[in-house]
């Protein structure tokens, strides 16, 4: 068995129960095809002006790019997604294909890009993390395809994101109340 199997047999072995696999599925959710991602950067940029919009609108098409640059690399590679005996997937995917994650890569970028635009890094980062995770908990994905999605997708932040010295203005963000507030 490898590195990569072992890991994921232990992710889908280990803290299961009804309610937690429904809860974890419901909330795997949200990063299906970056959807909250692309939710939260659109109501940024609706809601921002100037400069600050410039930065949300550059930020949200960072991760709907990472999204396509990942799609891309699936059908390249062209990995199978994981099948333990005895140990079916705990939800339905788009496609067959695993590497890299798309919930990781779009949830690295977004969480880099979002907090160069202003947000605080804690909760993306919590949020990013708690994504890519479910995807081995739920077993539809390798550990190598979640770290390489979240790989991935800081590298194109990195590369194609707002500056992290850029100044950020305005009132405060949809983002960032929302994670006042919890």
């Amino acid at each position: 068995m490898s590195l990569d199997e072992g890991l994921l047999r232990l992710a889908r072995t280990r803290g299961h129960t009804p309610v937690a696999e429904r809860a974890v599925a419901r909330f795997s959710m949200l990063g299906e095809h970056a959807g909250f991602w692309l939710a939260l950067g659109m109501a940024e940029s609706l809601l921002s002006n100037g400069e600050r919009r410039a930065r949300w609108r550059r930020s949200t098409a960072v991760v709907a790019g990472t999204y396509a640059a990942n799609t891309a690399l699936k059908l390249v590679v062209r990995r199978v997604r994981p099948e333990l005996p005895g140990l079916p997937p705990l939800t339905g995917t788009p496609t067959r294909l695993s590497f890299p994650s798309a919930h990781s890569s779009t949830s690295f970028a977004a969480a880099l890009a979002f907090r160069r635009a202003g947000l605080p890094a804690a909760p993306l980062y919590a949020l990013a993390g708690g994504l890519a995770l479910s995807r081995l908990y739920l077993g539809v994905h390798y550990p190598s395809d979640v770290l390489a999605g979240a790989l991935l997708g800081h590298a194109i932040a990195v590369a194609f994101g707002p500056r992290a010295d850029a100044e950020v203005v305005g009132s405060q963000s949809v983002g960032s109340t929302l994670a006042t507030a919890l």
